[in-house]
């Protein structure tokens, strides 16, 4: 049996995306997503806990993190664990692990609606299976927890 190498986050952004392009000019974003957990104790006092999350978007993701993702946006990311290893300025050897993104929903009501019909596929072939436009072709035709953006319902919260 194979293994299984599978995030899925609901958080929001930290900062807009960094987009760069390679020699090649295949487009790259960086985001960091945020979680937070909510807890009690057993003296009923709530606790928050947030985690920072550093997640790499490839190709038409990363394009469209440039034109609609920026601070503060709710978003849904599926994708695989990654490990690599780099060499810092002072010589020193660094690892990191970040999330490699295969598909991204943006839950932003505030754009939701243009996002659906701006954003056309992309007519290159994906070297992996990744996801080309916003809502319509991210794999099933609703998004997670039976959340459809032509519903006008509110995606479930985690």
């Amino acid at each position: 049996m194979n293994g299984v190498n599978k995030v899925i986050l609901v958080g929001n952004l930290g900062n807009d995306p960094d987009v760069r392009r390679l020699e090649s000019g295949t487009p790259v974003a960086k985001i960091r997503i945020a979680t937070t957990e909510t807890y009690r104790n057993r003296n009923g006092e709530r606790f928050e806990t947030t985690e920072w999350h550093n997640v790499t978007l490839w190709r038409s993701l990363a394009e469209l993190a440039e034109r609609f993702l920026h601070k503060g946006s709710k978003v849904y990311v599926e994708g695989k664990l990654r490990s690599r290893e780099f060499q810092d300025r002072e010589g020193h050897r660094r690892r990191v692990t970040e999330i490699e993104a295969e598909n991204i929903i943006i839950f932003d009501k505030r754009n939701s609606g243009r996002q659906a019909q701006a954003a056309a596929p992309v007519q290159e072939e994906p070297t992996y299976q990744e996801s080309e436009a916003p809502y319509q072709e991210y794999g099933p035709e609703e998004g997670p927890s039976g959340f459809s953006p032509e519903s006008g319902e509110e995606p479930v919260q985690y």
